[in-house]
């Protein structure tokens, strides 16, 4: 199993433990997901600052949600090992393909148990919010994704076919 896990906002304070997380990803190749981790840190204190004006809808893009993000840390505080963006709310895009949740877990630390725990501490946090269903979605090949969603309570919706074939899989989840 894994170690022990706690949701954490983004905060300068977590800069150290961050940016291997952010490296490892970037160095994958893989698609950075949630999107909010493909944030250029560079600038890490404005960085920090754009994803808590995200969660006050400060300054996000025309069609854009709220949001708010969390970083996935081990409770012993040595490391990050996933993300989760909450979006407050779905509109038309959100609501066939991307879901009130979006979440990864970095390479290097899947399969150890960390999305199942960082979707169900997801899922108080979107309680919170006053979401009393949440939409969470997956690609059809992510068997891996599908199943946490599962374990976590999803019930299969109708899945989303995208322009480029690629075909989506939609789960509710009562918080």
């Amino acid at each position: 199993m894994h170690t022990k896990v706690i949701l954490m906002q983004p905060s300068v304070d977590l800069e150290e433990l961050y940016l291997p997380f952010y490296e490892e990803w970037k160095e994958s190749g893989e698609d950075m997901i949630p999107w909010v981790i493909g944030r250029d840190p560079s600038d890490f204190a404005a960085m920090v600052q754009y994803l808590r004006d995200n969660e006050q809808a400060a300054n996000i893009p025309e069609g854009w949600v709220p949001s708010t993000t969390y970083w996935l840390v081990t409770a012993d505080t040595t490391s990050v090992v996933g993300a989760v963006n909450i979006r407050h709310r779905l509109n038309e895009k959100l609501l066939y393909s991307g879901g009130h949740i979006g979440y990864g877990i970095r390479p290097s630390a899947r399969q150890k148990g960390y999305a199942s725990a960082l979707l169900g501490q997801a899922l108080h946090k979107t309680k919170e919010l006053g979401i009393e269903k949440a939409l969470v979605v997956c690609d059809a090949i992510n068997i891996a994704s599908e199943k946490t969603i599962r374990k976590n309570g999803g019930v299969e919706d109708n899945s989303y076919v995208e322009e480029d074939g690629n075909v989506i899989h939609r789960f509710w989840i009562e918080t």
